[in-house]
């Protein structure tokens, strides 16, 4: 296994972070390496927001469900899906006005240029994360800013044609023991699939989830892989912070097509 590769299988998600401060010429190797993510027609759809400020950081840590851990990163920076920045663009070159030379019509940014967007913005953040662990730093994705979404369009004066997508904590792990062991994923037979989608067989799920299973209780492997999916259908998926993020996601759509203030 080469270096490069290394450093992806070893990744974690960090929450507790050193004391140690991220140096500025170590920050700016993080949002370069970030620049230089693949980009649908090198429009590079996103901005990146530096989140220093320690008030806001505090807030984050508050409205992103509340995890204290927020406020004590070193480094946040936000990942916005930007279409605003090609709206200006466009409007400043006067190009909707020759229009009908081209044989097409003027128009504002739409669903499927957010999620043009939204891929630029991901795509941008993995990769600073890659960075920052072959710097020794360490992260963590915060989906949570997807929730509360007048809160957060405020906070960071937004525009109608931007979507706030991940919040990335870094930080120097608070101990080497940050990176002794990886979490478990499921094995490739499962999630790559060959020319078409190949729905799992439901009598192979407890072996899918055998790793996320505590093998060490019950003798009945299915039954312990089902008390593990429905403990986690009521944390995340019915739980508080996930309705709201689907409420909060909607009123960023409703920001994103002009129905909303």
């Amino acid at each position: 296994m080469n270096e490069t590769l290394d450093v992806i299988f070893q990744r974690r998600s960090t929450r507790k972070y050193a004391p140690t401060p991220i140096a500025r010429e170590e920050k700016d190797l993080i949002l370069q390496a970030a620049m230089r993510a693949p980009t649908a027609g090198n429009m590079m759809l996103y901005s990146i927001i530096e989140v220093e400020n320690q008030e806001l950081k505090d807030r984050l840590a508050v409205t992103c469900d509340h995890q204290p851990f927020i406020a004590s990163a070193p480094y946040v920076l936000l990942f916005v899906a930007d279409y605003q920045r090609w709206v200006n663009l466009f409007e400043w070159s006067g190009a909707s006005q020759n229009c009908d030379e081209h044989g097409c019509q003027p128009r504002l940014p739409q669903e499927g240029d957010l999620m043009l967007a939204c891929c630029d913005a991901l795509i941008a953040a993995q990769t600073a994360v890659i960075a920052a662990q072959s710097l020794g730093i360490g992260s963590c994705y915060i989906g949570d800013i997807l929730e509360n979404a007048e809160q957060h369009r405020a906070l960071f004066n937004l525009p109608r044609f931007t979507f706030p997508i991940t919040l990335v904590c870094f930080g120097y792990p608070f101990s080497t023991r940050a990176h002794a062991g990886t979490s478990s994923r499921f094995d490739q037979r499962f999630i790559v699939h060959q020319n078409h989608y190949q729905p799992v067989n439901p009598a192979d799920f407890p072996e899918m989830l055998k790793e996320s299973v505590d093998q060490s209780s019950p003798s009945d492997k299915e039954e312990a892989a089902k008390k593990f999916v429905q403990a986690l259908y009521y944390r995340k998926f019915v739980s508080e912070f996930s309705v709201e993020m689907t409420r909060s996601v909607r009123k960023w759509l409703e920001f994103w097509n002009g129905n909303s203030e």
